[in-house]
């Protein structure tokens, strides 16, 4: 693996490790000065730095040896090659293992349908988090109205995650490659509000993962998946 491919599995594995170690506790609705965008790299970004790229949750990484020693053991060498073509190929080992059985043969399509598994677990885990947050008598009325926002958002996405499995059974490359994208956009929908209305979003973590695995099963879906 290139040196520039290393780094960017670590920045990618930093982000993860982040995300993964966080609170679940919901971030403070508090104003932010940042100004709104619709790049799903902004979605994306690395949430914490660390001091250098090779250091994260006080161990430094020398090597891409160090790296394969975080990863979940045993990992089909076949998943390796078809996560390591896409923009996140940490997350896409640990988002997909977990819904390949060993008697699944190890192939982009089977990857995929993992990967819309993934995608679907942690769109309901967000789903739950907006949900509970738009009921809390705490929670300020302004936002609200956001919330129910990022409630249409996720059960956009279930509803495209469905519709991408109905194109798998039908072999329909054209619609399959339609909801995979359709997951993109609708993916910003709620990060976006909350910046719109200029807050910080309590899900932004959680939104920042599903970004991740949104962009993965996509690269598959239509870079790799042939019917």
């Amino acid at each position: 693996m290139g040196i520039n491919h290393f780094i960017i599995t670590l920045i990618s594995l930093t982000c993860l490790f982040s995300f993964s170690a966080s609170t679940n506790a919901p971030l403070p609705l508090s104003d932010t000065s940042s100004p709104a965008s619709s790049e799903l790299h902004d979605m994306i970004e690395v949430m914490f730095e660390s001091p250098s790229p090779f250091a994260f949750d006080g161990t430094t990484l020398e090597s891409i040896d160090d790296v394969l020693s975080i990863l979940p053991g045993s990992v089909d060498p076949t998943l390796q090659k078809i996560c390591g073509n896409t923009d996140h190929p940490v997350e896409c080992i640990k988002a997909t293992m977990p819904f390949l059985d060993e008697k699944t043969p190890i192939e982009p399509l089977s990857v995929l349908k993992a990967g819309i598994e993934a995608m679907d677990n942690q769109t309901k885990d967000a789903l739950a988090e907006v949900t509970k947050l738009s009921m809390d008598p705490t929670t300020p009325k302004k936002v609200v109205p956001i919330l129910q926002k990022c409630i249409d958002v996720y059960n956009n996405i279930l509803n495209s995650d469905q519709k991408s499995l109905e194109a798998i059974s039908n072999r329909n490359l054209v619609q399959l490659s339609i909801e995979l994208g359709a997951n993109v956009e609708n993916v910003l929908g709620c990060d976006n509000a909350f910046k719109q209305a200029k807050l910080e979003s309590p899900i932004k973590k959680m939104d920042a993962m599903l970004a991740k695995i949104v962009s993965n099963t996509l690269t598959i879906g239509v870079d790799m998946v042939h019917f």
